[in-house]
């Protein structure tokens, strides 16, 4: 059952919450990052990349997805600051823009298995 027997609200609990909950942009940039994650193709991307930088072609390889997708992937996840980009002469290097997405990897690796076993 997930509905309340008694409509009594505990207006200091909510209070409390509504002060640490993040604003709107905050929510809505959020949301965006775990679409971005909700992508098998894209996952693959990122959970190679905490391997350390690779380019484009070996993302591609790794990923199983084609050189066109493995890029449109990555420009994705660059503007939503996900991954970074360092360009060597026509090659470019993609890697994990912070540790904070290294971190949200590991995690919702770890739920996973946790939950498979």
């Amino acid at each position: 059952m997930d509905a309340c027997e008694a409509r009594i609200v505990d207006a200091e609990r909510v209070a409390a919450v509504r002060v640490r909950m993040p604003g709107d942009s905050d929510l809505k940039d959020t949301a965006e990052v775990f679409g971005l994650l909700s992508d098998p193709g894209r996952l693959r991307l990122l959970l190679a990349l905490v391997e350390g930088e690779l380019c484009v072609c070996d993302l591609a390889v790794v990923s199983g997805l084609s050189e066109s997708a493995t890029s449109h992937a990555l420009r994705l996840l660059r503007a939503h600051r996900v991954v970074s980009v360092r360009r060597a002469g026509r090659m470019a290097y993609y890697s994990l823009d912070d540790a904070h997405v290294r971190m949200l990897l590991d995690l919702a690796v770890a739920h996973t298995e946790h939950v498979r076993d």
